[in-house]
């Protein structure tokens, strides 16, 4: 009464027609690749804000790993307790709230200097437009 089930070790594993198998390697290429693009857009915030310094560019990767960190833990903290005003100004106060998060970052990374809201509201409006920028260029690659 009992069924057999027999799986020939030598024949490669073939993924079902229209599955596309993607490896853990694919998806750590793409975080290390989202990581060194979002800390060169850092670094080229810096260069154009005036409120942010960075010491070097060991900096603009930690604080583009805190960052992304923030980002996912903190920034919809925040969104949530900011609903009603952002929804009265038509979602720009997300602007404050993502400068709020960039000026954060700043007190718990080492050599990244934000040095007020107002260069972090700034600073989040330029990191956002340079990383879109630098992510539109490499897809077009």
């Amino acid at each position: 009464m009992g069924s057999t089930f027999r799986f020939d070790w030598d024949q490669a594993f073939q993924p079902w027609e229209g599955v596309t198998v993607s490896g853990q390697g694919s998806r750590l290429r793409r975080w290390l690749g989202w990581w060194l693009t979002h800390a060169v857009a850092l670094v080229i915030t810096a260069s154009l804000v005036g409120g942010i310094r960075l010491s070097g560019f060991w900096a603009a990767l930690l604080a583009s790993a805190v960052l992304g960190l923030a980002n996912v833990w903190v920034r919809p903290i925040l969104l949530l307790f900011t609903l009603p005003l952002n929804l009265a100004t038509l979602g720009l106060f997300t602007l404050v709230v993502n400068g709020l998060v960039l000026w954060m970052t700043s007190w718990f990374v080492a050599g990244f200097t934000v040095t007020g809201v107002w260069a972090g509201i700034w600073g989040a409006l330029v990191l956002s437009l340079v990383s879109w920028g630098l992510r539109w260029l490499l897809a077009q690659r």
